[in-house]
């Protein structure tokens, strides 16, 4: 889930947050996803012949389901990784999570889909510091960091003590290794930069601090947050050559 998160003011600034540091224990989360599928045949039902195992595999989509023209269009044309964040609808903070990887023949192929959080009252597209909404649109992606060591980025990683929240989320649970890896989304901050850098070019009260973090199993202030071992493999995945941007927000506006 991700959190519109402020980083103390005297740390660099989890922007507009609220969150108080506390002592990081460490620690991380498991996803499962059930890939399998129903092939309809009656058992028993001779197998018939193929030249190749891969003969029968579906054909990878033109679009990315589920984004509209209107989406579509703000997708930059360079960008060829898209990290697509459906929220499960305009007040919910229940979001999938899927990697799109863009195939020489101009096709797109689907990772892993995991299951995250958005802000807690859901999503929107004026954004205000505070305002427990998650911005909707087409985000670039491109510093990552994280309390814990590099685990493999090819982003810029910046690893400091400074990425820690403690306290506890809007439903009690822990924060502590909420940031033990995260992923700036480029809501009104500055490329090239720390996601501790606190410059927001579009004033303060736009927000910011938007990242992809490490879920706490509960709601965020504004981020987009997966499992931790989900973190790892985008942080492994993600390609500066492929101009990675995140799409986010409610299901029903992303088919705009």
């Amino acid at each position: 889930m991700v959190i519109a998160v402020s980083v103390v003011a005297a740390a660099v600034g989890l922007l507009g947050a609220g969150y108080v540091a506390t002592q990081h224990s460490g620690g991380g989360r498991t996803a499962a996803a059930d890939n399998g599928r129903d092939t309809g045949k009656p058992a028993g039902t001779p197998a018939a012949a193929a030249p190749a195992a891969t003969a029968s595999r579906d054909p990878m989509p033109a679009t990315i389901p589920g984004l509209g023209p209107k989406t579509l269009a703000d997708v930059p044309a360079a960008s060829r990784q898209v990290l697509v964040a459906s929220g499960q609808a305009k007040d919910s903070s229940n979001t999938l999570v899927t990697l799109w990887v863009k195939l020489p023949d101009g096709h797109w192929r689907p990772g892993a889909t995991w299951r995250g959080h958005n802000a807690k009252d859901g999503w929107t597209t004026d954004h205000h510091a505070g305002d427990l909404h998650s911005p909707i649109g087409v985000f670039t992606l491109h510093d990552a960091g994280g309390f814990d060591a590099d685990p493999g980025s090819h982003l810029p990683y910046h690893h400091s003590d400074s990425f820690h929240a403690g306290g506890v989320g809007f439903d009690g649970e822990p924060l502590d290794e909420a940031f033990d890896y995260v992923i700036a989304i480029d809501y009104n901050r500055v490329p090239g930069t720390s996601p501790l850098d606190g410059t927001q070019p579009l004033g303060a009260d736009k927000g910011g601090g938007i990242w992809v973090h490490v879920d706490h199993g509960g709601p965020t202030h504004g981020c987009v947050s997966i499992p931790a071992p989900d973190m790892v493999t985008l942080l492994r995945a993600l390609q500066p050559a492929d101009h990675p941007v995140i799409v986010m927000g409610d299901s029903t506006s992303l088919q705009s």
